[in-house]
């Protein structure tokens, strides 16, 4: 009985990268501090202190349990994924289009059975493992020498490939579009990225994308030149209008210099400038070395300080220190991510692997840039530290994936110095033959 409990208890749960899972449990450790000090709306909301950090706690230790499950699964396995996800996902999407449940501004969660989720969420992770799979085929597929027929094979190959991967895009991002113009620009970048990693050649990506820029330049144009009147059916049309305008320092309004109240823009709630000028405020008074966890100042007057803007509330209670951590531990994971990718001796988990790592960190960037200052409102959550469960469980799930493909490229790397061990120990019996001969 014993032998049975220590053999139980020596069972190694952290299977994969060592630094992965201490960059996981790091941005754990982060999130339950500051959703517990940045959660001043949700605790109103509730009118109990500790159901902010209850329900985090609660999603983390479930998204723990998706990522022991994904990482004892061997890589190979999830190829066959996204041959259901990624259909579900585009119906999940076209059923969000349809029922327009409108939450801040925006319908980008379904209600089911009483569980809210995002669809936008599912379908990044069903996309990249679908794009992985098509570039690893046409990977395996390539034919060598490239030349004469053969080249005319891999271009033909590659074609194929891309059109198949190019469909599948451009069907997942146009489904997010129209309520998440951001999430499905940021995953439209991180495809093209994983395209170009995964030999795709130059000159496809580059004409897709000047057809891209010259439809949304138009595009751009045609909503700028529409008056807000005939707009106003269309939120988020209208939406993107007023930010472009910002940013390209429009005005066209005539209220625009007329003094807000502080009261009135706590109360409106939903003003973008409120937001963004209350989270600068926050990073601002920071003052380098931070004001200390739990003493913000500025949680009480961000709506969603303990989700979007989060990162600020970081940078103002932990100071510019807290805040250069916390990213250097996503650019951490991205790094590992590619020794893991390099150390594959096959396409499929490499691109994997890559593709989860940019989307998750393309994430964080974009979330940190908004709260700074450089890029404009997103509604872009920061991965596994921001209030949320879909976001949590999804990246957990993505986390479960990349560790085990860690597992694999470990596997790898040892069999690969088992054979270079048995050829050197083969190479000095055969030499110490040769000195008795």
């Amino acid at each position: 009985m014993g032998k049975k409990i220590t053999d139980f208890l020596s069972i190694n749960v952290f299977k994969g990268d060592v630094g992965i899972w201490m960059i996981y449990f790091l941005l754990c450790m982060v999130s339950l501090v500051e959703i517990y000090s940045a959660g001043s709306n949700l605790t109103f909301k509730s009118g109990n202190h500790w159901d902010p950090l209850v329900n985090q706690a609660f999603f983390l230790s479930v998204g723990f349990l998706v990522i022991l499950l994904m990482n004892n699964i061997p890589c190979k396995y999830f190829k066959l994924i996204p041959v259901l996800g990624l259909p579900i996902s585009a119906g999940l999407l076209v059923w969000l289009l349809v029922q327009q449940n409108v939450v801040n501004d925006a319908s980008r969660w379904i209600d089911i059975f009483g569980v809210k989720f995002q669809p936008s969420e599912l379908a990044k992770s069903m996309l990249i493992i679908s794009v992985a799979v098509i570039m690893a085929k046409v990977n395996q597929r390539k034919l060598l020498p490239d030349t004469g027929a053969n080249h005319e094979t891999n271009r033909e190959n590659m074609r194929r490939a891309f059109l198949h991967a190019g469909v599948r895009i451009l069907i997942i991002c146009g489904l997010i579009l129209p309520e998440n113009f951001s999430t499905a620009a940021m995953l439209f970048v991180v495809m093209f990225a994983l395209m170009y990693i995964a030999n795709t050649p130059f000159r496809y990506l580059l004409k897709t994308v000047l057809v891209i820029m010259t439809v949304g330049a138009v595009a751009v144009t045609i909503v700028l030149s529409t008056p807000e009147e005939a707009l106003e059916d269309n939120g988020r049309v209208l939406t993107w209008k007023h930010r472009i305008e910002k940013k390209l320092h429009i005005h066209s309004d005539e209220n625009d210099n007329t003094t807000i109240s502080l009261a009135s823009a706590k109360d409106a709630n939903m003003d973008e400038n409120w937001q963004e000028n209350v989270s600068h405020i926050a990073i601002a008074n920071s003052h380098f070395i931070g004001k200390g966890v739990g003493n913000s100042d500025e949680r009480d007057f961000l709506p969603h300080a303990e989700s979007d803007f989060i990162y600020s509330i970081i940078v103002e209670e932990t100071g510019f220190i807290g805040g250069f951590i916390v990213m250097m531990l996503y650019v951490t994971l991205l790094i590992r991510a590619w020794r893991i990718a390099r150390k594959c001796d096959k396409y499929f988990p490499a691109f994997l692997v890559v593709g989860l790592c940019l989307m998750l960190v393309t994430q964080a960037l974009v979330n940190m840039a908004v709260a700074v200052g450089l890029a404009p409102v997103t509604g872009q959550t920061l991965p596994l530290i921001s209030h949320g469960g879909t976001s949590i469980l999804i990246t957990s799930f993505n986390i479960g994936m990349i560790l085990s493909v860690s597992r694999y490229a470990q596997k790898v790397e040892a069999r690969q110095l088992q054979e270079k061990a048995a050829l050197e120990t083969a190479d000095a019996e055969f030499g110490s033959s040769e000195g008795m001969d």
